[in-house]
Parts: C-alpha cells; structure tokens; sequence
C-alpha cells in the first residue's frame, strides 16, 4: 500500500472563481487561466496576486462552503508567465465562398501559494 505524506496533499484544496471559471485548487500546484485582466501584458512572472472569491475549502476533513463566498478566506499565489492557448479555427462557408479565421486566447499560467481561512494558512494545524 501506499504511504501519504502528512500536510499537504489530496486533503486540501479550494474552489474559486477567477477568470469567469470556477477553479478546483491544491497549494503548490500550477494552472492556466484565461485573462483575467486587461492589462495582461503589464503582468511580469512572480507578480503576486490573491483572491478573495473563495467558494470552498477543505482542510483533511474540514469542509467550509460560502454562501456566496467565504468570508475572511483568501487563496495565494504567483504569475509564472503569460503564453497564448491552442490555436482555434473558426470556418464560414457560404454557397460559393469559404473563409477560415482563426485565433489564440491569451492564457495566465499561475501556481498556488497558499490558502488561509480566517488569518490561518489552511494545510497547517
């Protein structure tokens, strides 16, 4: 069988909204978003940013849902860096003519520093 490490793990995550999407995420991990802001390009790697609409957290077996949001709950974390999505193509066709477009979405790849609920980081005891 195998053994689990003790803090974090499978056991703590949060669901946010960012970007429009509700979010499922652990500490430590990285996800990539659309633009959540206008001004993505002044965005730089290691720029801070947290979130305040936080719908969910479990901590091992504590499970706490907002209504809408969680009050005194923010989840952590940093830009890595800003890349653009799979390109997508989009087809017109009429009787005699055929016209193919396409285009990127600007994605925000982030990793996930922390979670705190009520002033305490939530994978510690």
């Amino acid at each position: 069988m195998e053994k689990r490490e003790e803090g974090v793990g499978m056991d703590t995550y949060a669901i946010i909204d960012i970007g429009g999407r509700q979010l499922r995420v652990e500490p430590g991990r990285f996800y990539d978003i659309r633009r959540f802001t206008p001004h993505v390009n002044t965005l730089e790697s290691n720029t801070k940013i947290s979130t305040n609409r936080v719908l969910l957290i479990r901590d091992r077996s504590d499970i706490n849902i907002g209504y809408p949001w969680l009050a005194n709950a923010v989840v952590k974390g940093r830009i890595l860096h800003s890349c653009f999505g799979n390109k997508l193509s989009i087809q017109n066709s009429n009787r005699k003519t055929s016209r193919i477009r396409g285009y990127r979405e600007d994605i925000i790849r982030f990793v996930i520093d922390s979670i705190h609920l009520n002033s305490r980081t939530a994978n510690n005891r």
